[in-house]
């Protein structure tokens, strides 16, 4: 009887390890599938375009549009991944859904307007030349016979091809706006044309001149995402909510004061 009531005692204690374990099996498994419902939000950007977005100094993304993408993601519930791509791939990589939006400081084109669509325009810039800070250059009509640097696939590189064809100068494209800086200090181009936002920022920072196009005023920027996404009604009221709540202009305070 002693010997039946022991047996008795340790099988009540395997059941109680086994269910045990099994609860802990249990908990594991619900966290696991927590981590792979998460909802992932990817954004693709080009990041040369300080103050928009650039990297830091580890090699970590920063900026106004790395800023206002996080609190987009945040207020949808999603977690952000960025991935950094070349500007004159970005439209493809919507098109090839490999992302689900791109924020890189890109203008609202009629032209890009047939192959994406944007959210509402969040920020207004325009365009600037800069040149070398001993530079003659005071505006379009002593740019007859130079060479204007611009980044690929921007909306400089179509207002340049137009501007040329009045003013005699030549243009010269290029990857990035690192490369086209490269290309001025170096006298490779007489002048680069850019967004007049990072233009002041480089102006300020190396110490070029420079002058505002006066011929036209560009789209604002706007955030792109693939023909038909569910995201741009969401998105639109997010930005809508950080126009209201003046977090939208908090961000613009920090990265695009001059």
């Amino acid at each position: 009887m002693k010997y039946s009531f022991s047996k008795f005692i340790a099988l009540l204690l395997i059941i109680s390890m086994l269910a045990a374990c099994g609860t802990s099996e249990g908990n594991a498994d619900a966290s696991s599938s927590d981590s792979k419902d998460k909802k992932v939000l990817k954004m693709a950007t080009s990041a040369d375009f300080p103050p928009f977005e650039s990297r830091d100094k580890d090699g970590n993304f920063q900026g106004f549009d790395i800023d206002l993408a996080h609190l987009i993601a945040d207020k949808l519930g999603y977690e952000l991944k960025i991935e950094d791509m070349k500007f004159d791939g970005l439209i493809g990589a919507l098109q090839s859904s490999r992302v689900d939006m791109v924020m890189a400081g890109m203008s609202t084109t009629e032209k890009r307007k047939k192959n994406v669509d944007f959210s509402t325009e969040y920020n207004h810039s325009g365009e600037m030349f800069i040149s070398q800070k001993d530079s003659e250059l005071k505006g379009l009509q002593d740019l007859t016979g130079k060479t204007v640097g611009v980044q690929l696939g921007t909306i400089q590189e179509e207002g340049a091809e137009k501007l040329s064809e009045e003013y005699g100068f030549n243009v010269k494209k290029v990857d990035n706006s690192s490369i086209l800086i490269q290309e001025l200090k170096s006298n490779r181009v007489d002048v680069a044309y850019m967004d007049k936002t990072v233009a002041v920022g480089y102006i300020e920072e190396q110490g070029f001149s420079g002058f505002e196009d006066p011929t036209s005023s560009s789209p604002g920027m706007g955030i792109a995402f693939p023909k038909g996404s569910d995201l741009v009604d969401d998105v639109n009221k997010v930005l809508k909510e950080l126009e209201e709540n003046g977090k939208l202009q908090e961000l613009k305070d920090k990265w695009l004061s001059e």
